[in-house]
């Protein structure tokens, strides 16, 4: 992700302009041009369609919409997850959600994983700290290039899931690497290794 040239602009200014776009989210006025790869599309696609799987074993009343933003009251900030799983029965008491696909509150949301690219700051420290006060219940940094700092992924840097479980109001963080299961509050009969999610992102040759 990178920083655009644009003017400051407030939360509604950005709905307005830039709600129906998947390319731009908002962090304190500032719109920032998220560029996903052809890869990174990949890797989301791929955790959105086994937690779809998840959803329907389950037979529960989640769905992950193909665009949505969380919009963090009182700031000029919304956030657009790259993969979202959300309460339908929960909606109802969203004030938006009848006119445009845009969260404003923590109860709806059961998981967020965002795919890490370019700009992987926002991804391991701020959205930490946001997801957190928001209540979001679980959230992955999906780090499948292995970019991230040290002090988040380790050393020697590798490709790494982060997995934070919201406890009271702080996430416990858990790290997952190679053929390693995920671990899953949300969705507890999970089977998914860190691995299946990097392999994801390579390019597939015909056999």
């Amino acid at each position: 992700m990178v920083k655009s040239a644009a003017k400051i602009l407030t939360v509604d200014e950005f709905i307005t302009q830039y709600g129906d776009s998947d390319r731009y989210e908002l962090i304190d006025g500032e719109l920032i041009d998220m560029e996903p790869t052809g890869p990174h599309e990949q890797v989301s696609a791929f955790i959105g369609r086994k937690l779809n799987v998840e959803i329907d074993t389950q037979d529960v009343a989640y769905l992950i919409p193909h665009r949505c933003l969380v919009k963090l009251l009182g700031t000029d900030t919304a956030f657009r997850p790259d993969v979202i799983v959300l309460d339908q029965t929960q909606l109802i008491n969203e004030p938006l959600w009848q006119q445009e696909p845009v969260i404003t509150s923590g109860k709806p949301i059961r998981l967020i994983a965002e795919v890490v690219s370019t700009n992987w700051q926002n991804d391991y420290a701020r959205k930490v700290e946001d997801y957190a006060l928001l209540g979001v219940p679980e959230y992955w940094i999906v780090d499948y290039l292995g970019i991230g700092g040290r002090e988040y992924i380790g050393k020697p840097k590798q490709p790494t899931i982060t997995i934070c479980t919201l406890i009271q109001d702080e996430y416990q963080k858990r790290l997952f690497h190679n053929n390693e299961q995920l671990v899953s509050t949300v969705f507890p009969n999970l089977q998914l290794t860190a691995q299946q999610i990097f392999a994801a992102g390579l390019l597939k040759r015909d056999k």
